[in-house]
């Protein structure tokens, strides 16, 4: 015979089947379903990274399941670096906050440790858009005609901050060229440099030639405002033809090998990553969300309207090239600390 159970105890039986039962868990879609994201980036708004990140907002809530609204977010300060600190430990890890990674990531991290509270192999990375060279370029009434005029002449450099290119590229020069660049530091965003630039304050700026090219690509006709020096990156841009890599430039094989990490800037950059935590399930849908904008022509006509380049690499393959460049020598991580950052 089976025993009555009382009230209570079939309470506590149902109590134990619900909780022995599955929970179904929710989906990306449910979660990203009448959501807001907030994509932040490291400089002012009217630079290659907003413009970037203003046509990603208005391209990847489409391909992301559930279609959040995407809101992106200018956060300079410190050569870029503020939004990096920010993105790593206080965006949240739910994937409700994406990131557009500085260019000189790692190049920071690896050289301004007591400022940089982030590792960046620890992001999950989305794809980048782009890839562009550094490319120093100055006025052209500066009294600069060849490269080795640097090394007699001094002249003015806008920069955003000590983790920007715009102080590491000339900063750079001056330790491996000799060149007499004075370093100029405090500007919000490459439209704020280049308008230095057009005032007299500065007479040079190192930015991608990405940003030149599509912001003031009048200066560069023949008899021009300005003119290009050099470049740093890992191949010679095609639009550039004329202008040396400066790691054609030096000559002794441990000063080639400090240019070579610091060309590590030019694939990184203008993508998207989120910071570490947020589930798989998620970072897969944005990752493959990111790639589908990437391939969509409708998104390389917008890009174009705002004079931008489609040109990206894969979440596979921006992360092995960031995992790759931190495994640098510490011999000459300690080198270019010395010269570059005026470490002891």
């Amino acid at each position: 015979m089976f025993k009555k159970l009382s009230v209570g105890a079939l309470a506590a039986l149902g109590v134990a089947i619900i909780a022995a039962s599955p929970v179904k868990a929710q989906s990306v879609e449910d979660f990203y379903k009448g959501r807001t994201i907030t994509l932040v980036y490291g400089f002012g708004a009217g630079g290659t990274y907003g413009r970037y990140s203003l046509t990603l907002a208005d391209f990847l809530s489409r391909y992301i399941p559930g279609h959040p609204k995407i809101v992106a977010q200018s956060m300079p300060g410190a050569g870029g670096l503020k939004a990096a600190n920010f993105a790593y430990n206080v965006m949240a890890k739910d994937g409700s906050g994406l990131y557009m990674p500085v260019d000189s990531m790692i190049i920071s991290q690896l050289l301004r440790p007591k400022k940089v509270k982030f590792q960046a192999d620890k992001f999950t990375w989305l794809g980048t858009v782009v890839q562009s060279n550094a490319v120093i370029v100055v006025r052209s009434d500066a009294g600069i005609n060849t490269l080795s005029d640097l090394k007699n002449k001094q002249v003015v450099m806008a920069s955003s901050g000590k983790g920007s290119q715009t102080f590491l590229m000339p900063q750079l020069l001056n330790a491996l060229y000799g060149a007499k660049f004075k370093i100029v530091a405090g500007y919000r965003g490459s439209r704020k440099m280049q308008l230095s630039m057009e005032q007299g304050e500065s007479q040079g700026v190192s930015l991608t030639w990405l940003a030149w090219s599509s912001a003031k690509p009048q200066w560069f006709k023949p008899g021009g405002f300005a003119k290009p020096l050099v470049q740093i990156g890992v191949t010679k841009d095609p639009a550039l033809p004329n202008v040396p890599m400066f790691s054609d430039v030096v000559k002794s094989a441990d000063d080639k090998a400090i240019v070579n990490f610091m060309a590590s800037m030019s694939p990184i950059g203008r993508g998207l990553a989120v910071p570490p935590g947020v589930p798989a399930d998620r970072t897969k849908a944005l990752q493959a969300a990111f790639a589908k904008v990437i391939a969509d022509p409708a998104f390389a006509v917008a890009a174009k309207k705002r004079r931008l380049e489609v040109n990206g690499l894969s979440a596979a393959q921006i992360q092995k090239i960031v995992n790759d460049a931190l495994k640098i020598s510490p011999a000459i991580v300690k080198r270019a600390q010395k010269l570059i950052m005026g470490a002891k």
